[in-house]
């Protein structure tokens, strides 16, 4: 083997690993970046639940108040009709 083909092989074998690093660095950088936008937009969307399961007990509270009042609203009309006539008078 002449010294002119070992540079080139160590040369090439040089290339490989610069490039294997390079890959290797480039992903691991990746995956953090990643990790990183994971954790904020997990705490985003924890923040945005717990606001909105607070809306929908306002809601549910709201509604409950809406129905009560509603069935009142009903007994009023209902005494103010009076009863429903009957379709055959009795003699």
């Amino acid at each position: 083997m002449s010294v002119e083909l070992l540079g080139v092989v160590i040369a090439a074998f040089a290339v490989l690993v610069t490039l294997g690093i390079g890959m290797f660095a480039g992903f691991a950088w990746i995956v953090r970046r990643i990790d990183r936008v994971d954790d904020k937009l997990s705490a985003r969307i924890d923040g945005v639940e717990d606001e909105l399961s607070a809306r929908i007990h306002g809601v549910e509270v709201g509604l409950s108040e809406v129905k009560s009042e509603l069935t009142e609203v009903k007994i009023a009309i209902a005494r103010f009709e009076g009863p429903r006539p009957h379709l055959v008078v009795a003699r």
